[in-house]
């Protein structure tokens, strides 16, 4: 596969060298690792729709769309409150 050229700042080329150095790679080698362990929106819709569909096998679990809304805003306080935001 040929290489790809990236614009990006060279403070955060510098940092993400850096990072890549401390874990024993190339930043080629990083960011190759990188975009294989990152999920695109459309992967992870599908995880999210796979997860549902086992709960609701598993124990009926089935939230529609207003108690999701509610779950996540429950959760978005939460993690609020637990970083002292």
């Amino acid at each position: 596969m040929p290489d790809a050229n990236v614009r990006i700042p060279a403070e955060t080329r510098d940092r993400l060298a850096e990072v890549a150095a401390a874990e024993h790679l190339s930043l080629r080698a990083y960011l190759a690792r990188l975009a294989d362990t990152l999920l695109t929106p459309t992967e992870r819709a599908e995880r999210a729709e796979q997860a549902r569909q086992k709960l609701q096998a598993w124990n009926g679990y089935n939230p529609d769309a207003t108690n999701t809304r509610q779950l996540d805003a429950e959760l978005d306080r939460r993690l609020a409150q637990a970083g002292g935001q």
